[in-house]
């Protein structure tokens, strides 16, 4: 993704003269952050071998012992569970059964997922001829209780979400949340929604995306500010929204005959364990070493998903190897010359399934979340053009902390010495990029917190994210604005602040 020169500006620019550090204000440690360590920790995180760390699979937890054997080594102290580098934790998982739900058609059963993809997370029963409605615009069919099988309507362009995620998955939300509505409003049981050749193509993306169901964590920080801390109940039969079904294109001349049809779907909710991986460099002032700096990134990406291009595992290099990589290089920094303050390098377990570790975390922190002075939290810091990125919290109402701004802008202006970004920090951004990291949990709490990023690019969520993509001298230089700005933190006479009336708003 290339950032037009129009989006760029240099936010709360620095004249010359205070863009040359003062005596000390660099420590030798810098040295410690190297480009040789980052391309090989990107190299073996992102790797075949460790198929795309899924959160809440083996993957994940293999390359949370690979984060844990890094730190041992490094020098950090461990600070989970019992003298371990792991604060475990367990997500809810619903999805649709598959052993338990079955769908015929014309007396031929579909396999589900395969042939058949539910489109949500809903229980139905539902029995009978299929009313087969030609054009989904048409409102004349008498279509309550009724299953209704018509072709996808193509989605209007303004409907089609603006992010990056690949055009054919976006138009496929677009086509399926849109010819879905036209008959949940009025009462139809379920409704069979026929693919044209777009989504066709797309189709078994469309049922990666659906069969891993909805994810959650019980008494942790809420998704939203409103939200509850309990993980929901299931819906009920009967109690959901209207059940929708996607099938192939082949299926249209089958259902236009209007068949019997027999849907029968049933939920499946168990739990599977993830963790966060927690390491720490002691402080030295003793009035000051039990505060802590929070560098904070996560370990998941995406698992192995349908092909592309001959490649089915989304090694996650720029997410979020990228980040954890340059955690790893600030712990070696502040082993090498601890700050004044006590750090915590955190990567959060299945951040993809919905901020789950962080949010965790947030709720049973492993040190009082009062005594964390700061949050410096990374994603994606690898990709687009080599002279800008963007620091989200950095303006209203995403900014919590004018102190730690200033901190992070000064410490810019003697590493990498970025061109910001302002446009992905502001409420008005399409990809809504500021909520959708692990630095969200803690600033609901009132704790000063920042995201780095480079921003989105192209290779978002697919397998094309590999170690090969890196702009390795881009990600050293922000892994050493990172460490530059934890050490300013970390050795801060004052604690930053939380900005007066600060409240974290959609």
């Amino acid at each position: 993704m290339r950032i037009q020169a129009t989006a760029l500006c240099l936010l709360a620019a620095l004249p010359a003269a205070a863009q040359t550090a003062r005596r000390g204000e660099i420590p030798p440690a810098f040295a410690a952050v190297r480009e040789a360590d980052l391309r090989r920790d990107v190299g073996e995180m992102a790797s075949p071998g460790m198929r795309g760390r899924e959160g809440g699979t083996k993957d994940e937890l293999r390359a949370s012992m690979w984060l844990a054997e890094r730190y041992r080594r490094i020098g950090l102290v461990p600070m989970g569970e019992d003298g371990s580098w792991f604060q475990w934790f367990d997500m809810t998982r619903t999805r649709v059964s598959t052993t338990a739900s079955h769908a015929r058609i014309g007396g031929q059963t579909l396999t589900l997922f395969g042939d058949f993809i539910p489109t949500g997370v809903v229980p139905a029963e539902a029995s009978g001829a299929v009313l087969w409605v030609q054009d989904a615009r048409d409102t004349t069919a008498d279509v309550r209780g009724r299953i209704v099988a018509t072709p996808l309507l193509a989605p209007a362009p303004a409907t089609i979400r603006a992010n990056s995620y690949t055009y054919a998955t976006r138009y496929a939300d677009a086509a399926i949340g849109g010819t879905l509505a036209r008959f949940a409003r009025r009462g139809a049981a379920a409704v069979i929604l026929v693919a044209d050749a777009p989504v066709d193509s797309a189709f078994a993306v469309v049922s990666d995306a659906r069969v891993r169901g909805a994810y959650d964590v019980d008494r942790a920080i809420p998704r939203a500010a409103n939200g509850s801390d309990r993980v929901a109940p299931p819906p009920a039969l009967g109690t959901g929204p209207t059940p929708g079904f996607l099938v192939h294109a082949s299926m249209r001349e089958v259902l236009a005959q209007q068949p019997q049809a027999e849907l029968s779907i049933r939920l499946e909710r168990f739990t599977a364990p993830s963790v966060n991986v927690i390491g720490m460099v002691r402080g030295t002032d003793p009035k000051l070493r039990d505060e802590y700096v929070i560098y904070s990134s996560h370990q998941d990406a995406n698992g192995v998903r349908a092909t592309m291009e001959g490649d089915s595992v989304h090694a996650g290099a720029d997410d979020n190897a990228s980040v954890s990589a340059a955690g790893l290089a600030a712990a070696r920094a502040f082993v090498r010359q601890p700050g004044k303050r006590s750090v915590l390098f955190i990567n959060h377990g299945s951040e993809e399934r919905g901020l789950l570790g962080s949010r965790y975390h947030a709720a049973h922190p492993v040190v009082p979340l009062a005594k964390v002075v700061a949050v410096l939290n990374g994603d994606m810091i690898g990709r687009n053009n080599p002279d800008s990125a963007a620091l989200l919290g950095t303006q209203p109402p995403h900014r919590n902390s004018t102190d730690l701004v200033t901190m992070a802008l000064r410490a810019n202006a003697l590493t990498g010495k970025f061109i910001l970004d302002t446009l992905w920090d502001r409420p008005t951004h399409p990809e809504g990029w500021y909520f959708r990291s692990d630095h969200v949990p803690y600033a609901r709490q009132n704790v000063p917190a920042l995201m780095y990023t480079t921003n989105l690019h192209e290779d978002y969520h697919t397998p094309r994210d590999n170690p090969e993509s890196i702009d390795y001298p881009k990600l050293t230089r922000m892994a050493q604005w990172m460490y530059l700005t934890g050490w300013f933190v970390a050795n801060a006479a004052e604690r930053p602040r939380v900005d007066p009336g600060f409240k974290l708003e959609r």
